[in-house]
């Protein structure tokens, strides 16, 4: 029988396994963590042309910067996943050649070649500049056909993406206006 010094320096069963399960934890954690901290995306030229596929750190910030950075309206769409009212955004209606860029992080979304008039009073693309830049479909959103559209450096909502869009991919990439800046080509 171990005396009382030996009893107090072993854990008990539950100490032991709450600090193995808690260690392993961390280490998931961290590792979930590290594999996180870099994506993978295409930058392009300020000609638009791409450059090769690029491993870049995720834009990660607390949300008292998302709201320094951002206005009201686009920080409650990108960050809380909002909406803005159709026809009232500044590229529905939009017909300069250029690149949509993500108003959070800078990064190329979408081109204004694979954009067109899809009626919504929401910029709509057939695919978006380059497939590494954008994630989705996500998650069910707000109809049976509709998945949420994310940035993949920032995690920023651009809006929905629906399968009655134009050929060649039959897509409709319904995005926020105000999820996007706009740089002109040439």
């Amino acid at each position: 029988m171990p005396d009382a010094q030996t009893k107090r320096i072993q854990p008990s069963r539950r100490e032991f396994l709450a600090g193995v399960f808690g260690a392993a934890g961390m280490h998931l954690i961290s590792k979930l963590r590290g594999a996180s901290d870099d994506v993978t995306i295409v930058e392009f030229t300020a000609a638009g042309a791409p450059l090769p596929p690029a491993r870049v750190p995720k834009v990660v910030k607390p949300e008292s910067e998302w709201r320094k950075q951002l206005s009201p309206l686009a920080f409650d769409i990108t960050r809380r996943a909002g909406t803005e009212r159709s026809f009232t955004g500044a590229y529905w209606n939009w017909h300069e050649t250029g690149i949509f860029r993500c108003v959070c992080c800078n990064t190329a979304l979408f081109s204004s070649a694979h954009k067109f008039d899809s009626g919504t009073g929401w910029p709509s693309f057939w695919k978006p500049i380059a497939a590494q830049n954008v994630v989705g479909p996500k998650a069910q959103s707000r109809g049976a056909d509709a998945t949420e559209v994310t940035c993949h450096r920032c995690d920023a909502h651009l809006g929905d993406i629906f399968d009655d869009g134009p050929r060649p991919t039959g897509l409709r990439y319904c995005i926020d206006s105000i999820a996007l800046t706009f740089v002109k080509l040439g």
